[in-house]
């Protein structure tokens, strides 16, 4: 199973996107995770005053906490596109699950055809006793 299966352009361009949407959306949340302990800190003095900065602070907060909910949505629309994309494209292991299945079945079918022969040959030999009596009987 180490061997590497070859997947068609099309299947492979859809992977590397999903790498690029993975990488991206991991981004955004480190970047405003970042950018959101900044404001952790107080600043000294600025040009503008500390209730105009605290509000602007506020705000900027709010966007950067939007940014990483909107890009914790995209990665869990990325984890159902994955899924979805494993279901729909892994055929060798559905093959490879029909094929333990369908040996399974014949391994019973086979047990169950040695069973029904061992019936059919005791029952022939019974008929064969039972006619015997009957034949060799006075009562017929």
């Amino acid at each position: 199973m180490a061997t590497q299966r070859v997947l068609p352009q099309s299947k492979e361009t859809l992977l590397q996107n999903y790498n690029k949407r993975l990488k991206d959306d991991i981004n955004i949340v480190q970047d405003n995770e970042k950018e959101n302990m900044f404001f952790v800190q107080i600043e000294d003095e600025t040009q503008v005053s500390r209730p105009a900065q605290a509000e602007q602070d506020h705000y900027e907060m709010h966007v950067r906490a939007a940014n990483i909910v909107r890009a914790g949505e995209s990665l869990m629309k990325l984890v159902s596109d994955l899924k979805q994309f494993l279901i729909l494209n892994d055929f060798p292991s559905v093959n490879d699950a029909i094929s333990l299945q369908n040996q399974q079945l014949r391994s019973l079918q086979e047990e169950c055809d040695k069973k029904l022969i061992s019936l059919r040959d005791e029952i022939a030999i019974d008929l064969y006793e039972l006619e015997e009596e009957y034949y060799s009987s006075r009562y017929k």
